[in-house]
């Protein structure tokens, strides 16, 4: 199984438009410094499932036919954004399995095109593509969300963005779970204020530090978490990296 990150940035991505700060800089001068929609792609014996869609290009990434569907974690636009060019294809069904949200995104439900959206995953409901095992793991988050754990030759990856904190089912669930990598939304550098809708580096620590994987990197990174890094020394615990745009697992 190979998880390979497409985008690690929160939704104003990095660079942020017309920020000064340090990450900002470096990455509008250096493009490996830049952190685009926080996405990826799971590969998996013949299957190949995006994690979210929150890429524009996603028409230009992807020739037709060369990804299985879609796993949504939710559907707010920086997750969701690239089906709504994606649907206007034809002579294609995409199946978009994520959670069950009456909102959406926009008018995607009203008018799918190619997407089929009628199968959305029920909480800790499993499901095998293929050779790969999927189970949709509730988060915390300001619309209906899952996290995914993926297993498949072997290996167990948990991928949980957006998500605040994880509930007490989630955390237990992957208590009992052997995970090889886990994903873990981290957007902000230690806050004293709980955070509303993301993991603070504090918060991500506590979870990484309750479910024990063998490796944790850290996603959905805001610009400010990149600078809080460039100002000083600082170092995270040996089993724990920040994510960066095109990273294999």
């Amino acid at each position: 199984m190979r998880l390979t990150l497409l985008g690690t940035g929160g939704a104003a991505q990095v660079p942020v438009y017309n920020c000064a700060c340090p990450a900002c800089r470096a990455a509008q001068l250096d493009p490996r410094r830049r952190r685009r929609a926080c996405s990826a792609l799971v590969e998996c014996g013949d299957q190949r499932w995006l994690l979210d869609s929150g890429l524009p290009d996603l028409c230009e990434r992807f020739a037709p036919g060369s990804f299985n569907g879609i796993l949504q974690t939710h559907y707010h636009a920086d997750h969701a954004q690239g089906l709504l060019q994606l649907r206007w294809g034809v002579g294609l069904r995409i199946p978009v399995h994520g959670p069950d949200d009456p909102d959406g995104l926009a008018d995607l439900y009203k008018h799918p095109g190619i997407l089929d959206f009628s199968e959305p995953f029920a909480a800790f409901e499993q499901r095998m593509l293929g050779t790969l095992r999927v189970t949709a793991l509730p988060l915390v988050h300001s619309k209906p969300t899952f996290g995914y754990l993926l297993e498949g030759n072997g290996r167990r990856i948990a991928y949980l963005t957006d998500t605040v904190g994880l509930p007490d089912s989630t955390r237990e669930l992957l208590q009992d779970t052997v995970l090889d990598v886990l994903v873990l939304d981290c957007s902000t550098p230690p806050r004293d204020a709980p955070p509303r809708n993301h993991n603070d580096l504090t918060r991500a620590l506590q979870s990484i530090d309750d479910l024990q994987p063998a490796q944790a990197v850290l996603t959905h990174i805001g610009h400010e978490l990149d600078a809080w890094f460039m100002q000083a020394s600082r170092e995270l615990p040996g089993n724990v990296c920040l994510a960066y745009d095109g990273m294999a697992l």
